[in-house]
């Protein structure tokens, strides 16, 4: 548990002073800056949180799925990240900890703000057609197959018969993902917006296929003590309103792309030619593509627990 505390290295607040845990007003959140999780920087930055009663504090962590365990500790009371092999392992083995809320789906759409990205050395020279030529190849994904990436990744290569069995997935942190593409370390890579943007626009690489509309590995993990309080009510209450904001135009207007901006420490102009993710309005929970997630990291062996129902992780 060290080592993982040891993640949490960047805090800033927002609101009044409260006491933590379960049944206080401070509500300390652990996130990997991403456009993903917009909602959170919108509800901090527009004062939603604050018109709740609450003091959120967001805490910097490199990896959300090493987080999971600091929420069920209650060294935080929420993590808002991707959900990983780790948190169907964990709760089949009785962590305490819920999904609460879902964050950034997939468009379906081109462009799309996440895209699996292949060399272009590879498809300049016609080796790269499909992603069925992926097969064998390496795929730089953040947090190795295990990963919300992972599941991505798999739902990408699901469509073209492939499965993640069939190539071989490294872990390379997202900022490093164009160089390795650009020195051979991978083939291809799943980034997250806007990482996907700016390879793209250096030449490093171009989108091969894009994951299926709805596809979400994202979103609120409560600590189970939390869970029932009303301070995560009104946690939820503030993203909820926050999510309001982001649909339509919302996704894209002037005022919301330099909260993101600086939430994330992107420039605009690069968040503004990045496609934006979609948001369900109220943020629910997806059972259905929980139960997908999990069937892909168990058909690559990544699950060693019991199989899990909706219920068991949604709460």
């Amino acid at each position: 548990m060290v080592a993982v505390l040891g993640l949490l290295v960047t805090a800033c607040q927002s609101g009044g002073a409260g006491p933590g845990g379960p049944g206080g007003s401070t509500v300390r959140v652990a996130h990997v800056p991403s456009t993903l999780f917009a909602p959170l920087y919108l509800a901090d930055a527009k004062g939603y949180f604050k018109a709740e009663g609450l003091t959120v504090t967001l805490q910097t962590v490199k990896n959300g799925q090493d987080a999971v365990p600091l929420a069920a500790a209650g060294q935080v009371e929420a993590v808002v990240a991707g959900f990983s092999a780790g948190l169907f392992n964990g709760v089949a083995k009785g962590l305490g900890v819920k999904v609460a809320a879902s964050m950034g789906a997939a468009t379906g759409a081109r462009p799309s703000p996440s895209s699996l990205e292949v060399a272009s050395r590879l498809l300049d020279a016609g080796t790269v057609r499909t992603p069925a030529d992926l097969r064998g190849r390496r795929i730089a994904v953040s947090g190795g197959p295990g990963a919300a990436g992972g599941y991505q990744l798999a739902a990408i290569l699901r469509g073209s018969g492939v499965t993640l069995k069939d190539v071989t997935v490294v872990n390379v942190a997202i900022p490093d993902m164009r160089t390795a593409l650009a020195n051979g370390g991978a083939d291809a890579a799943l980034p997250p917006a806007p990482f996907s943007t700016l390879m793209e626009q250096a030449g490093t690489a171009r989108p091969l296929a894009v994951p299926p509309k709805g596809t979400v590995a994202t979103g609120v993990v409560l600590g189970a003590r939390f869970a029932g309080q009303p301070a995560a009510r009104k946690f939820l209450a503030a993203l909820r309103r926050a999510a309001a904001d982001l649909q339509g135009a919302g996704r894209t207007s002037d005022e919301n792309v330099a909260i993101l901006a600086k939430a994330t420490g992107q420039r605009p102009s690069v968040l503004r030619d990045t496609p934006p993710y979609q948001w369900d309005p109220r943020l629910r929970p997806d059972g259905a593509q929980l139960m997908a997630q999990q069937a892909a990291y168990r058909e690559a062996g990544l699950l060693s627990g019991r199989t899990l129902t909706a219920e068991d992780l949604v709460g």
